[in-house]
């Protein structure tokens, strides 16, 4: 079969087809049903991307149990927080990552250990590592028979995004998503999910949106190529080879892809690319008109959160006809802009922006009842952009409320990062007033940050995008 029909998953040279996966995941459930794993129970994943990572996600959720992605740059002190707040009653791991969550882990956390494999370990700079036999993954896997047990139901979601205390904070979902809902299933499309799509999964997978995207994809009969880490040039080839139909981007990416030589970049096929959504920091102007005129109108954008799912999205044609904006309010969806006074604002009119989308529910933070009332006001949530609408009700981000650091796919406080220095608060409250040309200076506040934030990353080292 040539490269440009094989389904399935591939991680660098490995392929497994959806039967292969399916096998696979009825034996992993096995095995985590021999730990205790049920309805309810939390079991941590911090792998990178990896064909396990679907196995470990979808054993998990066939047992009705919520699988917790962890970030894998995490350490010590970061992970054991993670294990003991969420009561992880298993650890997925990969091999290499062992030494440095030696310690962290309790003792009520059992370990499945995955080898990593030589594709992963080539793009982090590690070498490939075995895993202890005694708590391989791969050995338990192969070693039962497929889980036979009664189907059970979906469990809500928890996942660990960065809080304005320093600490992880755990978004726990009320329910779970309900795929068959419109408001859901609208948001799912714009991020270019569909039946038997093809795509990359480039972005971490321990972030919401690229879990999602490739929890998704690998169940839509299509296929999913795992990218161990973002490479442009790479990327490129990939889409020609396997003839890619969707991908989920980040800007940094965006910067670094037309960042490519020309010859590069014409010389791959990319003619297959039905749609390339885009999200989780702001994109520069200059640059996503740029990738629209490279690749088409095929490029979407949307913004939301970890809590609210995506509520605000646009097409190339609609971010052309409103340049900066980051969408409107989806069907079903409501944004509002909230002043210091707290009275939602006029159009124009600058403040913290709230969402809300009821096919995502509500949440809470795990365990932080308080910090989750105190993000509310009428209904809506905010994440802690700051922005406004303009008259025909686009919204347009230019700040953040809290000292916050864009890197590449999440967000991280001033000192987490190790090495950097801390930075100043850039301001104590909410500006109100009306722009003397609605959206125009906040555009090109955003893109002056924006490629400041993308010249420290270049400088950056040893970070995924």
């Amino acid at each position: 079969m040539p490269d440009s029909e094989v389904t399935g998953v591939i991680s660098g040279d490995r392929h497994v087809t959806h039967d292969e996966l399916a096998d696979r995941v009825a034996r992993a459930s096995t095995v985590l049903d021999g730990y205790g794993v049920g309805a309810g129970t939390n079991v941590a994943i911090m792998l990178r991307n990896d064909i396990a990572f679907l196995e470990a996600t979808y054993a998990v959720q066939a047992l009705g149990a919520v699988p917790v992605p962890v970030n894998w740059h995490y350490r010590g002190d970061e992970v054991a927080y993670i294990l003991a707040d969420c009561a992880a009653a298993v650890l997925v791991v990969h091999a290499d990552l062992l030494d440095q969550i030696s310690g962290a882990v309790p003792e009520t956390t059992a370990v499945l250990v995955v080898d990593t494999p030589p594709e992963i370990a080539k793009a982090t700079g590690t070498d490939p590592v075995p895993a202890p036999v005694a708590r391989s993954w791969n050995t338990a896997v192969a070693a039962v028979e497929p889980w036979t047990g009664e189907p059970r139901p979906s469990a809500a979601s928890t996942v660990y995004t960065s809080g304005t205390t320093g600490r992880p904070k755990g978004v726990r979902r009320l329910a779970p998503l309900n795929p068959a809902d419109p408001v859901v299933g609208a948001g799912l499309a714009l991020m270019g999910i569909a039946s038997a799509m093809r795509t990359v999964v480039c972005g971490p997978m321990y972030h919401t949106a690229p879990n999602v995207f490739g929890i998704v994809a690998g169940r839509t009969g299509g296929l999913v190529v795992m990218q161990p880490r973002f490479d442009a040039g790479e990327l490129l080839a990939l889409v020609e080879r396997y003839r890619i139909t969707s991908l989920h981007l980040v800007p940094t990416m965006m910067v670094r892809l037309l960042a490519l030589p020309d010859e590069v970049r014409v010389r791959h096929d990319l003619s297959s690319l039905r749609s390339i959504t885009h999200a989780a920091a702001p994109c520069p102007p200059e640059i996503k008109r740029a990738f629209i005129e490279w690749l088409g109108p095929i490029v979407n954008e949307y913004y939301g959160g970890t809590e609210t799912g995506i509520v605000v999205g646009c097409t190339s044609e609609e971010w052309l006809a409103h340049p900066g904006t980051v969408g409107k309010a989806m069907p079903g969806c409501s944004v509002g802009v909230l002043g210091d006074d707290g009275s939602w604002l006029p159009a124009g009119e600058i403040g913290e922006v709230h969402l809300w989308n009821p096919g995502f529910g509500d949440f809470t933070y795990h365990g932080r009842a308080e910090d989750r009332r105190a993000v509310e006001h009428d209904g809506l949530v905010t994440i802690g952009d700051i922005g406004h609408l303009d008259d025909d009700g686009f919204l347009h981000l230019c700040d953040r409320r809290t000292d916050m650091i864009n890197v590449g796919w999440g967000e991280r406080l001033p000192g987490r990062d190790r090495g950097r220095p801390d930075h100043p608060p850039r301001r104590a409250g909410l500006r109100r007033h009306r722009p003397a040309r609605p959206g125009v200076r906040a555009d090109r506040r955003r893109g002056r940050r924006a490629r400041r934030r993308d010249r420290r990353l270049r400088r950056r080292r040893g970070r995924d995008p």
